[in-house]
């Protein structure tokens, strides 16, 4: 073999190593295990906690029930007839499944112009600052991550409204991700 196809077979196989956290980590049920297969991800986690306030489990169970840990989460496609494609449901995207206008308004407040959604570090800031806006604007603790998730899901002004009790099947996944973040912080407890 020569030694270019040797040093571009070489550089394939390094190179299809390191590309980043695209896939969500093995076991999405133990914080224990997700902090040991992408320690990144908590000090992404601990880093907002320090800034904004909200407690790491409160944020993982957050972007367990919205991206699953996928970097590049979107909504499905709406297809009208049921076969032609019509764009996705919102614009939510990465992580945090934050939806273009509100990533906008996040990235110009806290002046972090190049944030983007499919980054830990910057889906994980920007959950503290919205969940500090749903603090300040609705009275709701960082440690709530049932009304934040319902304040995140519905928008500050929807949760006002109380926009979710009309909506069952809401409150029942808000449900679900506080009894997530409570079982994520008992095992966080338990591995640090």
């Amino acid at each position: 073999m020569s030694r270019s196809l040797i040093a571009v077979v070489g550089l394939l196989m390094l190179a299809s190593c390191g590309g980043g956290y695209k896939a969500p980590p093995r076991n999405l049920d133990d914080a224990c295990s997700i902090a040991d297969e992408r320690p990144k991800y908590m000090r992404a986690f601990k880093r907002t906690e320090k800034r904004w306030g909200v407690p790491v489990h409160v944020q993982m169970a957050t972007i367990h029930q919205e991206s699953r840990f996928r970097a590049d989460a979107r909504t499905p496609f709406q297809y009208t007839l049921g076969v032609i494609p019509m764009g996705r449901m919102s614009s939510a995207y990465g992580y945090s499944q934050a939806l273009d206008g509100t990533w906008d308004e996040y990235r110009e407040k806290t002046g972090n112009r190049r944030a983007k959604r499919d980054r830990i570090n910057d889906a994980t800031d920007f959950m503290g600052w919205y969940m500090n806006q749903t603090k300040t604007r609705n009275g709701i603790a960082l440690t709530d991550a049932r009304n934040q998730y319902l304040a995140y899901h519905e928008g500050h002004a929807g949760y006002a409204r109380g926009s979710y009790n009309s909506k069952t099947w809401l409150v029942a996944v808000a449900n679900r991700v506080d009894k997530r973040s409570k079982i994520y912080e008992v095992q966080l407890r338990s591995c640090r």
